[in-house]
């Protein structure tokens, strides 16, 4: 499939469904970007892959001029009604990552969580994520999912019920000597691996949670006859239970790679 129709379909996939529940499950990460790279008043930011606007709200909290973008206008509407209700000022947009209409050196700050990986365009992501930095003080923070952690084990679930395999990796973003070719002449980098663990009373909970409202599972589980869509819950359910149950508990490890760099 061609990048562009993979976007088209991208910007409404991420958009089905209620993601901010999905959003909720990755507060640890938010807070640790705004702690690595504090926002400030003097420094503008840009979040990349924004959703719902976890970050963003965070950053603009802290006194930050914030824009946040996002493929998908569903969330890009979510992420402004909630900005209006905490009374935030947020300029966000519907806008692809791997083409930003945005000048060059324009934003002291550019962030990611979990959210520019799903771009199928690699280099031209790290392409526009060097023009958009300022140059000699500007900082990149991004979060990825590591293509050995809980996440890509997770995606590993739904493969087979894919009609054909992604045009490239999201989880090469967290491989640090990947991110090294893709962002090492434009930026001093700097890497950090943590977890994000979840937590479910069972597999099923865990199931109901990513098909009512993570867009990728939603989507292919809704493709599927009612057949495959079983075979898919029951293959979801008895992994997690088989292999993550802790405790009376499914716990759920989910590794990620911090990038920090500093733009030359």
């Amino acid at each position: 499939m061609a990048f562009a129709e993979l976007k088209q379909r991208q910007s409404v996939v991420w958009g089905t469904g209620p993601y901010q529940r999905i959003t909720e499950t990755l507060d640890d990460i938010h807070e640790l970007i705004v702690d690595r790279v504090p926002p400030r008043a003097d420094r503008t930011w840009l979040d990349l892959a924004c959703g719902t606007g976890a970050v963003a709200e965070r950053a603009a909290a802290l006194g930050a001029p914030v824009t946040g973008i996002d493929l998908a206008p569903a969330l890009i509407e979510v992420a402004r009604e909630r900005a209006r209700e905490r009374d935030l000022e947020i300029d966000y947009r519907v806008g692809d990552c791997e083409e930003l209409d945005l000048a060059d050196g324009s934003f002291d700050v550019v962030s990611s969580s979990v959210g520019v990986m799903f771009a199928p365009d690699h280099a031209a992501v790290a392409g526009e994520l060097g023009r958009v930095v300022r140059g000699g003080t500007g900082q990149l923070v991004l979060a990825c999912w590591t293509p050995t952690g809980g996440i890509a084990d997770m995606f590993g679930i739904m493969a087979p019920f894919m009609p054909s395999p992604p045009p490239s990796s999201p989880f090469a973003w967290g491989d640090e000597a990947t991110v090294r070719g893709l962002l090492g002449d434009t930026f001093d980098l700097e890497f950090e691996l943590h977890d994000s663990p979840v937590s479910f009373p069972d597999g099923e909970a865990y199931w109901e949670l990513f098909y009512s409202s993570y867009g990728p599972t939603r989507t292919l589980a809704e493709s599927l006859d009612a057949d495959k869509r079983e075979q898919l819950r029951t293959s979801w359910v008895e992994f997690f239970e088989t292999r993550h149950r802790v405790d009376g508990q499914i716990l759920h490890s989910r590794e990620y790679l911090l990038t920090i760099g500093t733009r030359r």
